[in-house]
């Protein structure tokens, strides 16, 4: 009866049986499978879309369609605290203005009309930022 070969323990095109990932292989140039280049391909005139997350960091949540980055903090979340507790500048706290926030805090919300106009402000406008001058998300 006839034997079968052993078969090797990578699939093939991964280098030679027996050497480990990245070894040198006949002629020198190290074996192995694709290797992504740093940060991805990219072809030359190509554009990613707006609003593409492309795990940028500094934008942890992607960007609005202008290109400016997200924040972790939310309008409407914003907005809701500064209505309701916006007479002790929560709203203002939450996305990171604490000076504006203490000012609220000592005038009551300026009587609670400038916490109301904030609160609808927040609600509303589509360019409003956190401490860090991220966009907030909707």
């Amino acid at each position: 009866m006839s034997e079968q070969p052993q078969q090797p323990s990578q699939p093939p095109g991964y280098g030679y049986p027996n050497q480990g990932p990245g070894a040198a292989g006949p002629y020198g140039y190290p074996q192995g499978g694709h290797q992504q280049p740093p940060g991805g391909y990219q072809a030359p005139g190509y554009q990613q879309a707006p609003g593409y997350y492309a795990g940028d960091p500094g934008a942890p949540y992607g960007y609005d369609p202008y290109g400016r980055p997200y924040s972790d903090k939310s309008k409407i979340v914003a907005g809701v605290l500064q209505l309701f507790l916006g007479g002790f500048g929560i709203g203002r706290f939450y996305t990171g203005s604490v000076g504006i926030g203490l000012a609220q805090l000592f005038t009551c919300g300026g009587l609670g009309f400038w916490a109301l106009i904030d609160g609808i402000m927040y609600l509303v406008s589509n360019d409003r930022t956190d401490d860090q001058g991220r966009i907030l998300r909707g």
